[in-house]
């Protein structure tokens, strides 16, 4: 199986047009697609991840019969934005107007839910968020001001899932993409819907305990769950016995390292111990991953890793990063991955890699499209993370899936879907810079050798497909 992630309206324009080209262009190279939110409004304040109703298409994009049509030709996965929803949604405003008289007043959390009887300094230090600053927005809750948990920003509103209000809300959530047809989804932001007084309140006991529910009640609906998290390796195998799926967010760092300095070591440990039920992915419609590695290579090792980003792309991905763009995330840098590498045949052989590496492997649309950082994106918005999501028009996509560096990623694309050894046995070998990938079925065997210092691999099989 292997996946695409695009925004719909950045790829085809909408979802009958994202739909033409998996079964037009595209054909026989994705078992399914990861669709990017499509909700309304799918252009928010956080593209999309900001719905003011979750349970309904953009118009803009299309409707839910254009999803069933879709998931009707190739398995479609969609997000569940679990933690939070849009200050401009009808229940958060009509909180804001009516306050506790308001039926939806307990679908959201504020920090007295959490810390009622108030919280010490070492309490609110032990809070971690994925941005700088508390995560608290003061807004007049029907008369009285009130301190509303905002984890991401203070337009997306942290539901109180602990309230039957929340439940339900995320119930009809479900079932709204159930009936749709979507056979999978995307828990996003999962790590930071349970908050606890004394903890991080990030991937705590009780988020454990509440993704064993939701995953349940996913499989009840015929659903399978993928979690996205961010963490050390660790926290990444301990999640991924708990759920279906869980992302290999270490594997694109770590073949970033490789390939500029030649070192496959740490790639080769990890392969070596990973959780096997992953979901692999180069990019995606965040920043590349930096925190996902600690503890596989080091301290310094990373820092020469992300200032090797900065290098290649000329400095591009230090503008979108951090500081110097508003969504400010401390565990990611900016950059699409062909500019992060700046070099097509150390892409190349880093998608080779990720195809051969077992799991599901997802190829971001920009990736799939080798395409560069958009400065002119970035310029206009300010948002470090669109320099990694160009809107492509139709013609710009003819064009690239004419450049040689495009047809060869095709063509790996086109050899693991159809080859089938990878229904089989896996095996890892090689040696130094070195790595050799082997996948054994009853009916074949096909085999990559990569060098990460030459920059170069070669794929063999039993027979040519």
């Amino acid at each position: 199986m292997t996946q695409l992630i695009a925004y719909a309206d950045r790829l085809g324009g909408s979802l009958a047009g994202l739909h033409r080209l998996l079964t037009g262009p595209l054909a026989g190279l994705f078992d399914g697609v990861h669709i990017l939110p499509y909700f309304t409004p799918y252009d928010g304040a956080d593209a999309g991840f900001d719905p003011v109703d979750h349970t309904s298409v953009d118009p803009r994009l299309g409707s839910w019969d254009d999803v069933r049509a879709l998931a009707g030709d190739i398995g479609v996965m969609t997000d569940v934005i679990v933690n939070h929803v849009s200050a401009d949604s009808a229940e958060f405003r009509d909180v804001l107007e009516r306050g506790q008289a308001s039926p939806a007043a307990r679908m959201f959390l504020t920090y007295a839910d959490v810390f009622p009887q108030g919280a010490t300094e070492e309490q609110l230090a032990t809070i971690f968020r994925p941005r700088p600053g508390l995560p608290f927005t003061p807004y007049d809750w029907g008369g009285t001001r009130r301190l509303v948990w905002t984890t991401f920003t203070p337009q997306q509103v942290d539901l109180d899932l602990r309230d039957a209000a929340g439940r339900a809300y995320l119930e009809r959530v479900l079932t709204t993409l159930a009936d749709a047809g979507v056979s999978m989804i995307r828990l996003d932001a999962a790590g930071y819907a349970m908050k606890t007084a004394g903890t991080s309140c990030f991937l705590t006991e009780d988020t454990y305990a509440f993704l064993d529910e939701l995953v349940a009640r996913a499989h009840e609906l015929g659903m399978t769950a993928l979690v996205e998290v961010h963490a050390g390796h660790e926290v990444q195998q301990r999640i991924a016995a708990a759920v279906d799926l869980v992302y290999d967010f270490a594997l694109p760092p770590l073949l970033l390292h490789g390939l500029s300095t030649g070192d496959a070591e740490p790639l080769r440990r990890w392969l070596d111990i990973r959780p096997t039920n992953c979901v692999t992915v180069l990019d995606t419609h965040d920043g590349i991953g930096v925190m996902d590695v600690r503890g596989l290579i080091t301290d310094d090792q990373l820092h020469d890793l992300v200032e090797s980003i900065h290098r290649n792309t000329h400095g591009e991905s230090r503008q979108a990063t951090g500081w110097a763009a508003s969504n400010v995330d401390l565990y990611q840098v900016n950059a699409t991955y062909p500019a992060a590498l700046a070099d097509d045949e150390a892409y190349l052989v880093a998608r080779a890699i990720q195809l051969f590496v077992p799991g599901i492997p997802q190829v971001y649309y920009v990736g799939l499209l080798a395409g560069g950082d958009d400065m002119e994106r970035l310029a206009a918005t300010g948002v470090g993370r669109e320099i990694n999501r160009h809107a492509y028009t139709d013609e710009e996509i003819t064009a690239a899936l004419e450049r040689p560096v495009v047809r060869r990623l095709l063509d790996l694309l086109r050899l693991r879907a159809e080859h089938p050894a990878f229904n089989g046995e896996f095996s890892l070998g090689g040696e130094g810079s070195r790595l050799e990938l082997t996948w054994r079925s009853e009916e074949g065997w096909v085999r990559l050798e990569a060098d990460l210092a030459d920059r170069t691999y070669v794929v063999s099989a039993d027979s040519d497909r």
